[in-house]
Formats: C-alpha cells, sequence, structure tokens
C-alpha cells in the first residue's frame, strides 16, 4: 500500500467515529413515536423532549474530558472506547424496559458522541501528511452527515418490515452497535498518533508510523517538526480563561458566542431529531414521514459537500448570507403553512381514522375514546392549539398520546408540499453555511495562544444552545402550535442575518496573524 493510499485508510477508519455520531443523533428521530407509547409518555412532554437531547447531555460532558483523556491515554485508545460506548448504548437502548434505563443508555452514547466530535478530527490532523491535511480531516464532517442520512433510511427501512411498534424502536436504535463494532475492530489496524508518542517518549514507533504515511525522505522532516512544536508548548505559557475573557477579546468573544448561539437556535437539531414526527403533523402517514425525513438527510449530505468546494471560493461571509436569509424565509414558509391549515372530521374521515385504529388491533378503550370525537364533526377548527385541546378534552390523555398524529393525518388540510420543500430548503441552508462555516470562523477568530481553550468554551455553549433547543421542541409544539413555532425559528434566522451583517468579518484570504492584528485590540 503507498503512502497516500495508507494515509486515506486511515483517515477512513478513524471516520467512522463521525459517521457513528451522525447516526446515534438522527436515528432517535424515528424511534420517538414508538417508545413514547412504550414507556407512556406524554405527547408534547419535557420527558419526550429530554429522551431525545439527552445525548446531547452526555456529549457535553464528553467534550470536557475528551482532551485529557487523549492526551493521557492516547488517541486511538479514546477512539477505542468510543466505540464501546456507542455499542453499550445502542444494546441498552433497544432493551430498556423503563424511562431510565433508557435515559442512562442515551447519556451515556452521548460520552461517546461527545468524545469522538474532539478527538476523531484530532487524530486525523495529527497523522495526515501535510498536503491531505485539510482534505483528510474533511472525511469526519462528511461522515457525520452521511451518518445522519443513513439513519433515516435505515429508520424507513425498519418502519416498513417490522410490524410490531415496540420491536420497531428497539431495531432502529439497537442496529447501531454492529457498525460500532466493526468501528472498534478496524481501529484495531490504526497505529497510536505519532504526535501522542513522542510527548510520551516514544520516538522510535513514532518515526514508524511517521515513516508509513510521509515516506522515507519526508519523515524525518516531519519528525523535527513535532519535535520543535512540543519543545515550544513546554516552554509556553498555558492559556487562562482569565486572557480568554479580558476585555481586548470583545470582539471576538461577541463573533464566537453570536455564531454558536445562532448556529443552533434557528432549530437545526429540532428538524434533524423530530423529522418523521414534523412531516406526520403536515398530514403524511408514517411510511411518507420517514421517506421525506431520508430526503432530508440526502440534502444534507449533498449540500455539505457543495459547502467543502465552496467555502474558500466565495468566501465564508457570502456562504452564512445566503444560509441565513435561506432559513429565515425557508421557515416562514413551513410557519405559515401550519397557519393556513385547517382541522375538520366529517363523516369520510371518521369513518377512515375509526378503521385505522381497527387495523392496528388497539384496545377497546382506544376505540371507545376514538367514537367521542363524533362530538366534534363538522366543526372546523383554523387554530391547532385549540382543535387539539376539544381533541384531547374528548378521547382522554391515554389515547391521545397513542393517535394524535394518526387523528391529525385525518383531519388536517394543509399544503405538504410546501411544508417538504420549506424543510428542504432549510435543511440546504444550514449545511452550505452555519454548519460547517461556524467551525471554520471560531479556528480562524482566536488567536494561536488562546485557540484551543476558546474553541472548547465556544463549543460548550453551542452545546448547550442545541440541548436546550432540542428539549422544549415538543413542547413548543403542543402548547405554541406548529406555526408560531416554525415562525418563531425564522424570525432567528432574520436575527442571524443582522448578525452576520453587523458583526462577521471575512476571513477569506487572510492569515491567522493579519485576523488577530485586525480582531484583538
Amino acid at each position: 500500500m503507498t503512502q497516500k493510499r495508507y494515509a486515506i485508510f486511515i483517515s477512513l477508519i478513524v471516520a467512522l467515529g463521525g459517521f457513528l455520531l451522525g447516526f446515534d443523533s438522527a436515528v432517535i428521530s424515528g424511534a420517538t413515536p414508538f417508545y413514547r407509547e412504550t414507556f407512556g409518555l406524554n405527547t408534547g412532554s419535557m420527558l419526550i423532549g429530554f429522551s431525545v437531547s439527552s445525548l446531547i447531555l452526555g456529549a457535553i460532558m464528553g467534550n470536557i474530558i475528551a482532551g485529557r483523556l487523549a492526551d493521557h491515554f492516547g488517541r486511538r485508545k479514546i477512539l477505542k472506547v468510543t466505540a464501546v460506548l456507542f455499542a453499550l448504548s445502542a444494546v441498552i437502548t433497544a432493551l430498556s424496559t423503563n424511562i431510565g434505563v433508557f435515559l442512562f443508555a442515551r447519556i451515556l452514547g452521548g460520552l461517546g458522541v461527545g468524545m469522538a466530535i474532539l478527538v476523531a478530527p484530532m487524530y486525523i490532523a495529527e497523522i495526515a501528511p501535510r498536503k491531505m491535511r485539510g482534505r483528510l480531516v474533511t472525511f469526519n464532517q462528511l461522515n457525520i452527515v452521511l451518518g445522519i442520512s443513513i439513519a433515516y433510511f435505515s429508520n424507513y427501512f425498519f418502519q416498513q418490515i417490522i410490524a410490531d411498534p415496540d420491536l420497531k424502536w428497539r431495531v432502529m436504535l439497537g442496529v447501531e452497535a454492529v457498525p460500532a463494532l466493526l468501528y472498534l475492530a478496524l481501529l484495531f489496524f490504526v497505529p497510536r498518533s505519532p504526535r501522542w508518542l513522542m510527548q510520551k517518549g516514544l520516538d522510535a514507533e513514532a518515526m514508524g508510523v511517521l515513516t508509513r504515511v510521509n515516506g522515507d525522505t519526508n519523515a524525518p522532516v516531519v519528525f523535527r517538526e513535532i519535535e520543535k512544536s512540543l519543545s515550544e508548548e513546554v516552554n509556553k505559557d498555558k492559556a487562562r480563561w482569565s486572557e480568554v475573557f479580558s476585555s481586548r477579546m470583545k470582539t471576538v468573544l461577541i463573533i464566537g458566542f453570536g455564531i454558536a448561539f445562532f448556529q443552533q437556535i434557528t432549530g437545526i437539531n429540532a428538524i434533524f431529531y423530530y423529522a418523521p414526527m414534523i412531516f406526520e403533523m403536515a398530514g403524511g402517514g408514517k411510511d411518507a414521514a420517514f421517506l421525506q425525513a431520508a430526503i432530508l438527510g440526502v440534502t444534507n449530505v449533498a449540500m455539505t459537500v457543495v459547502a467543502m468546494f465552496l467555502i474558500d471560493r466565495l468566501g465564508r461571509k457570502p456562504l452564512l448570507y445566503a444560509g441565513a436569509t435561506g432559513i429565515c424565509i425557508s421557515l416562514a414558509i413551513v410557519g405559515f403553512s401550519f397557519f393556513n391549515a385547517k382541522y375538520t372530521i366529517d363523516d369520510q374521515s371518521m369513518e377512515e381514522l375509526i378503521a385505522e385504529v381497527n387495523e392496528m388491533q388497539a384496545a377497546p378503550h382506544h376505540l371507545e375514546n376514538i367514537i367521542k370525537l363524533n362530538q366534534l364533526k363538522n366543526v372546523a377548527f383554523e387554530n391547532e392549539v385549540a382543535y387539539f385541546s376539544q381533541v384531547k378534552e374528548r378521547v382522554g390523555q391515554d389515547t391521545y398520546n397513542s393517535f394524535k398524529e394518526i387523528i391529525l393525518k385525518h383531519s388536517i388540510a394543509i399544503n405538504s408540499i410546501w411544508v417538504l420543500v420549506g424543510l428542504i430548503m432549510f435543511v440546504a441552508s444550514f449545511a452550505i453555511s452555519m454548519g460547517p462555516v461556524m467551525w471554520t470562523l471560531l479556528s480562524e477568530i482566536f488567536p494561536n495562544k488562546l485557540r484551543g481553550l476558546a474553541i472548547s468554551i465556544m463549543g460548550f455553549w453551542n452545546s448547550i444552545v442545541s440541548f436546550s433547543v432540542a428539549t422544549v421542541f415538543p413542547v413548543q409544539l403542543e402548547n405554541l402550535g406548529s406555526a408560531t413555532t416554525y415562525l418563531i425559528y425564522s424570525f432567528f434566522g432574520l436575527m442571524t442575518l443582522l448578525f452576520v451583517w453587523r458583526f462577521v468579518p471575512e476571513t477569506k484570504g487572510k492569515s491567522l496573524e493579519e485576523l488577530e492584528y485586525k480582531l484583538i485590540k
């Protein structure tokens, strides 16, 4: 195997951590409606939101410990730990008999997510030849969006072939154990990071790895560069929190905290985590909803690839302008589609609803409660919240939890094509802008000495916002309605556009030193 192929081979293996990260993040979207029924969770409850966002909570903890563990035990060993965590999380969630065990397993998987998102690109950057580094590091980001897309297709597949709702969600979540164990096995073919080996005084092994990746001629040169860099780090003052938050950092902190906030507050993770549920609320059946969610995954992959080609050609700011504008318009389309929706139960829809509930072999009391919706027959509602308030009053909380989506499917009149178009446009706008550009900007605006600490702080803040959005999203839908929820996110898209115009500089083509001189007073 040539040196170039070997570097690509190693990077592809390590980037599988990104695939598992993306898969774990998105697979929950298909399982939620089914485990909600198994565990008896109320529709629109905070507990449903937490069962989804608990992964992010674990990821925050993983972020905090990843750097130190990777420095102490080595990058490869920590990547093996993430593979084990992903596998354990998948198996335990699939076998969960109560919501407590389920949440524990999700947080466990989140630990793997938090460590993989930092350690995988770190390892690739440390082992990749200089000329290939940028391209090989992007393997990880590409694998993340690929993992999200495959999760949607996996959910759609199991939605089609498994009839039992309780088994359905267990298989959806449990299947991740297969690629996780494959990842663990493949990591045994990956060498230890040469930079870490030299930190630990294992110079001979480090030189062997560098030779396999860079060749006999270049390996000594790279070895000396790492040696010099490590020597300078020993003699260099460590970054302090007080320096990050000093007055001279005011401008870059506004940019950093702002871009990390707006990346998540526009609701991207809410859309990814709840995609099938959103499409069901637009009146589609479960099969159609899962297929439409898969279309979002494909869009995400395609536009991420486009962004990789455009970010250095067009620049960061044009992509952010285009993305924020697209986010604002697309979510307004979705919001107004729900705003113009009508909710009515007539003779035909009542007949179809009862037939579907009978087909599902629901408990007799559920059917009795559904029949009580005859009291609302031919009453037209223009407000989603008001309509479901009346529905809940008639059928009771238990039946409402189990059959809300089915009742909605047979009573809503909405232009579902516009909902699909709006959400595809939203995902495309995010994937070409806020998704990849945020991390590029953060790596450019902070000075060399403080970059690592500052990016960790911004990543932590970004995760907190993401956790909050994913947790409250079901509650927003239940209490504010779909129209208001999406219009709020559309408003945040407009705020993103104004923020980019007012605060974010163009960093394309500028050296890190030039940006430091310009932004840090």
